[in-house]
């Protein structure tokens, strides 16, 4: 036997109770409906400076895409675009995700 004790696992605070308020949380909404933009053309801005465009065909809460029909563009013409065909982008990496055919005004939500 050691001599350490303890609780068995547990790691004191307050008991969890979650159970009983996991009912009453309120879902979070995002403040950008991107099911509106599905099967239309958008460029994606990434970190370090990529983007692509492409049409949207499907996406998931943490912002991950899959696009297709996807062309690499590099900035001032320094190379000829690229290809990519179907691919999936990392939400993680992405900055801004904009229609190719202009922006359109959304209702400040934080107001």
């Amino acid at each position: 036997m050691s001599g350490r004790g303890g609780r068995g696992g547990s790691r004191g605070g307050a008991p969890n109770n979650n159970n009983a308020q996991s009912g009453e949380r309120k879902k979070r909404e995002s403040i950008l409906n991107l099911a509106q933009y599905v099967d239309q053309s958008v460029r994606v801005k990434f970190m370090g400076g990529r983007e692509v465009t492409g049409t949207l065909k499907g996406f998931d809460q943490l912002m991950n895409l899959v696009m297709d029909d996807v062309v690499e563009e590099y900035e001032n013409n320094s190379m000829p675009p690229r290809n990519l065909g179907l691919v999936v982008l990392r939400g993680p990496n992405v900055v801004l995700i904009s229609p190719t055919d202009g922006s359109a005004e959304i209702e400040n939500p934080f107001q």
